[in-house]
This record gives structure tokens, C-alpha cells and sequence, in this order.
């Protein structure tokens, strides 16, 4: 039990490497997926991983856009395999993830190289209040505003008792309740075992009810803190509207800074710019960087194939994290004369390290009619890519 959560979890350098050797090799068999939704077809191949945090989110922003559900054609492909782009699954936008080494040795026209995850961390080994004033300020406004109406009150937890209720009560509801048939859990033997054991746990009560409550992972060697695990009563949309929810994370910022954690973890999401919660979480000032366990060598190859209206109407919807050739991390937007760049998803955080606004008829000025498919393979994205 303890060396699978390490396997999935640990930050060890060695074991990162290993597991990502392991997890990319030649002859491992990876899904490879066609998704159809209102006329757009978007594949992923390669690491499983990436069903459950790319080609689903893929999937919700095409439904949220067409009021239809994707269609699946599901088949296999090896490791060698995946580094033959005409071995991949036909698609308008295809995507395969694998590690950052071979993801850079993949073709560049009309592509990019993105994060499979990223992490946000805030830095909490300074004055509280300082940290606080990191957070913004509409965000601290509404805390503060909610504070006023509801008595919370927020408690270090080490009864097991507390653990069993916090599990089924809380933290599974909650994640019925957001994810549907898409949730993914942590066991409650491994919980207990990896998570509650050596980690902190917490609650957060109103009125004298315990109403929330949050899961951390503790490295007393680092001083560093990972929330994994939270949830509010039953999953009730009530404690959404309240802002109990949102406390947690505020009162996990404040208890941080309070108790010697040199660094707070709210883990991550998908290196979309849309994803709401990419969005919530870069206000409580986090940086912005990759994983630092085995996802942080992981990377996603994604290429356009077909300039289409919907293609188009995609990847302007969906800014989205890449990885520069330096290796950091940049925002890209894209846009046309007919598409404004979406903006209103921000993409200002410590850790991207710029933005850019990519104009679509440059990025994919290479078009399908072209000579042949080799031929755009081998045009250098750099070449493609211009500010408006």
C-alpha cells in the first residue's frame, strides 16, 4: 500500500525518473482514443493517465459548446508506436502523452508541447499577514464578507472517528456531487494509512457543526504541506453558495503560515486556462509549476490537423499552458480576425513566464491540401508562430 502511494505520489528524483522511464518505454501498450463531438474529433494516445485529465476536459468544453455527449472508438498502441504520428488515431487535434523527452522529439508544425499537470503552491514561510495579502482582493473581500455571516471555526483533527465521518460524509459526496462518473478517489485504506497517519488533517465547523473538512499530506523533511483530500457535508451545493468551501482554502493558507509550512500545495489541474479551477486557484496568488512527482516529467503533444471553423472555435475557447524552448511555462491565446483572444481567462501568475497571442492563420498556415503530411511535420513551429 505504501509503495503504490509512493509510486503515484512520491517527490523523489530518482523514483520520478524511474517511473517515468518505466511508464514511456517502447514496448509498454497505451490506449489510443478517437472522441467525436458536434462534427470535431479529438484524439489522445499514450499514457492512461491522460483519458481522466486531458481528453476528458477535451470532452466537456466540446459538450459545454454543442449540448451533445462524445462518442469514443477505442483501440492500442505501443510506446515505439506513439513516436509515428501516422500510427496515431485520425483526428482534427491530436494529442499524446508521454515523457517531456519524447514529446521534444516529436514533429512541430501546427503543435505544441504542454504540461500533463500543473501544480499550485504558495509560499508560507513568512509573516501571515503577508501571505494573506498575496491572495486578492475580491477574493479576501468575499472571504471576509462570508466570515461575517457564518460562524466558522477551523480545528487540527487526530481522531480517527473524525477520519471515518470526514471520508464518507464529506470528501466522497463532494466528489460525487462535482465529478459525476468522472470522479477519482483515493482509497479509504490508503487515505487512512498514507494520509491521516503521518499527514494533517482538519475540520471546519459552523455554528458548532463540523461542515468541512480537508486531507493534507505532510514532508516534515521539506516543511511542505499537499492538500489531497477535502470536502463539505453530503456535497451540498449549500455549503458552495455559503463559501465554506473556499474557507478551507483560505483557513489552510492562514493555519500554514502559522505552523512552520514552508510551502502550501493545492495540487493542480489540467494546463487549460479555462478550466474554472485553474482559474480560482491563481487567485489565492500561487505559483504556477510542474508537479513534483512523476507528472512533472510528463508532458502532451497536441497538433492540429484540420483547419476547421470548430477546430478554431476550440482553441480560442481554451487558452492553454505550454512549454517554451527554454522549458518554462507560457500562456498561449489563441485568436483570428473573427475570433478575439480570450483574455478574460487570465493567465497572470508567478511561474508563466509570458504570455503569448498567436494568430491562427499563421499557426496553421500550413494547411491538410499541403504536399503531404511529412512535409508538415518537418516546418519548424518557431517559424509558424508570430505576435500579432
Amino acid at each position: 500500500m505504501h509503495l503504490s502511494y509512493r509510486w503515484r505520489n512520491d517527490n523523489n528524483p530518482i523514483l520520478t525518473r524511474l517511473r517515468t522511464a518505466i511508464d514511456t518505454r517502447d514496448g509498454a501498450v497505451f490506449p489510443a482514443v478517437s472522441s467525436r463531438l458536434g462534427g470535431t474529433s479529438v484524439s489522445y494516445a499514450g499514457l492512461a493517465e491522460g483519458l481522466a485529465y486531458t481528453l476528458e476536459f477535451t470532452e466537456l468544453r466540446r459538450e459545454v459548446q454543442d449540448g451533445q455527449s462524445a462518442e469514443r472508438t477505442t483501440t492500442e498502441i505501443t510506446g515505439k508506436a506513439l513516436r509515428c504520428p501516422k500510427r496515431l488515431p485520425d483526428a482534427d487535434i491530436t494529442i499524446v502523452g508521454t515523457s517531456a523527452v519524447r514529446a521534444r522529439r516529436l514533429p512541430t508544425s501546427a503543435s505544441l508541447i504542454m504540461p500533463m499537470r500543473v501544480h499550485f503552491v504558495i509560499d508560507t514561510d513568512g509573516d501571515p499577514d503577508s501571505v494573506r495579502q498575496t491572495i486578492s482582493k475580491r477574493e479576501r473581500w468575499q472571504f471576509n464578507r462570508d466570515m461575517r455571516h457564518h460562524d466558522w471555526t477551523w480545528t487540527v483533527e487526530h481522531d480517527p472517528a473524525w477520519f471515518d465521518f470526514f471520508y464518507d460524509h464529506l470528501y466522497r459526496p463532494t466528489m460525487r456531487m462535482r465529478h459525476g462518473a468522472r470522479e477519482r478517489t483515493e482509497a479509504k485504506n490508503v487515505a487512512y494509512e498514507c494520509l491521516f497517519r503521518t499527514g494533517r488533517m482538519f475540520s471546519l465547523s459552523q455554528d458548532g457543526e463540523r461542515i468541512g473538512g480537508a486531507l493534507c499530506h505532510w514532508d516534515g523533511a521539506s516543511h511542505i504541506m499537499t492538500l489531497r483530500l477535502l470536502g463539505v457535508l453530503g456535497g451540498s451545493e449549500e455549503h458552495y453558495n455559503s463559501g465554506a468551501f473556499k474557507a478551507i482554502y483560505h483557513f489552510l493558507v492562514k493555519w500554514s503560515a502559522e505552523n512552520d509550512v514552508r510551502q502550501l500545495d493545492f495540487q493542480g489541474t489540467e494546463p487549460f486556462l479555462s478550466k474554472g479551477t485553474y482559474q480560482w486557484k491563481r487567485r489565492f496568488g500561487t505559483r504556477v509549476l510542474l508537479p513534483p512527482n512523476h507528472f512533472g516529467k510528463k508532458r502532451l503533444w497536441l497538433h492540429v490537423g484540420q483547419d476547421t471553423p470548430k477546430v478554431r472555435d476550440f482553441l480560442v475557447a481554451n487558452p492553454m499552458l505550454a512549454e517554451a524552448e527554454d522549458t518554462t511555462l507560457e500562456a498561449i491565446y489563441f485568436h483570428d480576425s473573427s475570433r478575439p483572444a480570450r483574455l478574460d481567462y487570465s493567465a497572470k501568475s508567478p511561474g508563466v513566464e509570458r504570455v503569448r497571442q498567436i494568430h491562427l492563420d499563421t499557426f496553421l498556415a500550413v494547411g491538410p491540401g499541403d504536399a503531404s503530411t511529412a512535409s508538415r511535420f518537418r516546418r519548424p513551429l518557431n517559424n509558424s508562430w508570430s505576435m500579432p
